[in-house]
């Protein structure tokens, strides 16, 4: 992409806050909008060959909004942690491992989609989020949900398409948790807290696709509690 369209998309960016730049095979982060540290608020620079996010990040400390999904990233560095008024980060179809030590300072962050990665854990960072809403972990390589997740304060956790054969019981007490999706995973029914059911906010749980029968969940006890949760927000949404 030529160094004048480069500029075009910078002058409609200062003016408008976003700065859009998807599917231009782009292996870097382009450099010249440092310019724009003040005035960006959105920044999506989706399918292209980004390998690495400069510290320079660090410095738009306006930005509501980072898109990255589908480049080539293994790691995020530090200064990504200093936006304090990010509020949506998606970085599906990447190669990250882990997030950094200090991700839990992103103290605004509402959606967080990972989709698609190579996360190993649930990220504990993740845990002192306090307006997180949405967390998208899907088709990550997950094999257990540590104690630690019983702090995330999200109302949704995407955990489909994972190796998970293993869930911490504390997950029964995320305090703001409706939705939690579990598809496609190795769970047995014997390793899903029953609390789960019987003692949680969860009035969504989708379990599909894992080695058990769909229908040996009704037979746990607590289910009817379950379904009561679920049919008053059915109710509501309807």
């Amino acid at each position: 992409m030529g160094n004048s369209a480069l500029k075009a998309h910078l002058e409609t960016a200062q003016k408008t806050g976003v700065f859009q730049l998807t599917g231009k095979g782009l292996a870097e982060f382009p450099e010249d909008l440092q310019k724009l540290t003040s005035n960006l608020r959105t920044i999506d620079l989706s399918n292209n060959k980004i390998e690495l996010l400069p510290p320079l990040i660090g410095k738009f400390s306006f930005l509501k909004s980072l898109v990255l999904n589908n480049n080539k990233l293994t790691a995020l560095p530090e200064e990504l942690c200093k936006l304090k008024k990010l509020e949506t980060l998606h970085l599906n179809g990447n190669h990250l491992r882990q997030l950094p030590a200090a991700f839990g300072q992103l103290s605004a962050l509402k959606s967080l989609s990972l989709s698609g990665n190579q996360l190993r854990t649930v990220p504990t960072q993740l845990c002192g989020l306090r307006h997180l809403d949405v967390v998208d972990l899907s088709k990550n390589q997950i094999q257990n949900v540590p104690d630690t997740v019983g702090e995330l304060q999200a109302i949704e956790l995407n955990l489909n398409q994972n190796q998970i054969s293993q869930i911490s019981v504390q997950i029964s007490h995320c305090p703001r948790l409706k939705v939690l999706r579990l598809e496609e995973n190795c769970l047995e029914l014997s390793m899903l807290p029953q609390s789960i059911l019987s003692d949680s906010q969860i009035s969504l749980l989708a379990v599909e696709g894992n080695l058990f029968e769909i229908k040996k969940l009704r037979e746990l006890e607590g289910y009817d509690k379950y379904m009561e949760r679920f049919t008053a927000t059915k109710k509501k949404f309807a």
